[in-house]
């Protein structure tokens, strides 16, 4: 959901939430931004909204600079599962994010790989990094995953919430 010219004030609200879940839970990938900031800025600020059964492909972020290439995740409703992968993809960590904490958000250094897992409905996030915005720069994607929209995808996605299966969590990794 791409916003219009940036206003002088610009409301972060329910109202706003709930505009943009209804975009994310009718959109094929479950998923949708609301940008704050123009392309060419040089911090992005947005909200991203992630429902269940979205696969966001592994990946990290570079820039020219170095150090810039954090990202910074605040999870302001509902719940978010972030896995850190290694180059080979296997699994270092996961931090459940939660708007009901105790862990609330995020920052991730320049070149981690990870994704996210909604772990509930209309899960939303604040994300910030550092712009400006470049597609086809943006995300160094880890090869060996399936592409979005695929079945496989639709598996990976699976999987990797049941990871945070509280009776799992509590047993282990």
């Amino acid at each position: 959901m791409e916003s219009a010219a940036p206003s002088p004030l610009q409301r972060i609200d329910q109202a706003l939430f709930d505009i943009v879940a209804a975009g994310a839970a009718g959109s094929p990938r479950r998923r949708l931004n609301h940008n704050f900031h123009a392309p060419t800025d040089r911090v992005q600020r947005f909200l991203n909204v992630l429902q269940p059964g979205t696969y966001v492909r592994p990946h990290r972020h570079r820039r020219e600079t170095p150090g810039a290439g954090f990202e910074c995740f605040l999870v302001l409703q509902g719940e978010v599962g972030l896995l850190l992968l290694d180059g080979a993809g296997r699994v270092l960590g996961r931090e459940r994010i939660s708007a009901r904490g105790p862990l609330y958000g995020i920052e991730l250094a320049e070149g981690v790989i990870h994704t996210l897992v909604a772990l509930s409905t209309d899960a939303v996030l604040m994300e910030i990094k550092q712009g400006p915005y470049e597609p086809s720069a943006d995300k160094d994607f880890l090869s060996g995953f399936p592409l979005e929209g695929t079945e496989a995808a639709a598996l990976q996605e699976q999987a990797w919430r049941a990871l945070f299966d509280d009776r799992r969590v509590a047993g282990g990794p």
